[in-house]
């Protein structure tokens, strides 16, 4: 017996219109359905009356499913933009911000001053080795700013550090995306802040850039329950003040820190003052907080 139009499965069309009625913003759905079938948007546009594959139909209805039920979309899609880069995410690890994308920002700003104020010819000894610039990424999670920093900078190496495996993990995993002269600038290291650095580093690091978690902890019931139930806690909460993270990385910086280095620190907007007078309070020469693009104090700067 022959299948005719009655028998035939939804087409894309006809899934967009349901999925839209449900999910209410057209982005969104947009995007779940390029994700179910594979298409981008051009030719999903192309396709809309062609009928969906079961299998790309079922699995539409499962990401709808897991949207309205509160899951981030960044975690239903399984992958994110982030500046150049397109990273899987997942909930091992924190889902990138555009905040982040900021203090990415402003490390390439410290990276140029550097590369300009010394020449890669300097010679072995004094951590450059005629390999440009070394950078640390303290708390790497899904490894979005080492990987910035290598794909926008050719002269950048990376020491990516997070005590958490898991993560690692998912940061090896997109490290792996990466062009391949990029990604052989990226070394990935288990351990705490510091403690995950080779002794060799110490005062040869040009650069420190960290996304630490810098929430109170009295501040975790508060959030968004995308954000709460489903990014990681230890990624988010410093301790009772939200400071801690924050304090131990500018404290041990010093000792790894090059001369006229710089670190650059995502912070709250509250902390602003608190974090600049930490800086200082370490030995940085300066110490100033960038703002983030909704115009509030989110990046400190400090140089040595």
């Amino acid at each position: 017996m022959t299948s005719g139009p009655e028998s035939a499965g939804p087409t894309w069309r006809q899934l967009w219109r349901k999925s839209a009625a449900s999910i209410v913003d057209p982005v969104q759905t947009r995007w779940l359905l390029e994700q179910a079938s594979g298409l981008d948007a051009a030719a999903l546009l192309g396709a809309m009356d062609q009928v969906a594959p079961v299998e790309a139909a079922e699995q539409l209805e499962n990401l709808v499913k897991r949207r309205l039920a509160g899951e981030p979309l960044q975690h239903v899609l399984g992958h994110w933009g982030f500046r150049h880069l397109d990273v899987a995410v997942d909930s091992r690890v924190l889902v990138p911000r555009p905040e982040t994308e900021q203090v990415v920002t402003f490390a390439l700003r410290e990276l140029d001053r550097l590369d300009a104020s010394s020449p890669h010819s300097a010679p072995p000894g004094n951590g450059r080795s005629g390999a440009g610039l070394l950078a640390v990424d303290l708390g790497t999670g899904s490894g979005v700013i080492a990987l910035s920093l290598v794909t926008e900078r050719d002269a950048v190496r990376v020491i990516a550090t997070d005590r958490d495996l898991d993560a690692l993990d998912v940061a090896s995993g997109n490290l792996q995306r990466l062009r391949a002269d990029a990604a052989a600038r990226v070394v990935l290291r288990q351990g705490d802040w510091y403690e995950a650095l080779p002794a060799e580093a110490s005062g040869r690091v040009h650069l420190i850039v960290a996304n630490p978690p810098y929430l109170a902890e009295h501040e975790w019931s508060g959030l968004a329950p995308t954000v709460r139930d489903f990014d990681p806690f230890g990624a988010l909460v410093a301790g009772p003040s939200g400071l801690e993270a924050v304090e131990a990385i500018l404290a041990g910086a010093p000792t790894w820190l090059s001369q006229h280095a710089s670190i650059v620190v995502e912070i709250a907007p509250q902390q602003a003052a608190a974090a600049a007078e930490l800086a200082m309070d370490a030995g940085f020469g300066t110490a100033n907080v960038e703002d983030d693009l909704a115009g509030r104090p989110r990046v400190l700067v400090a140089r040595r």
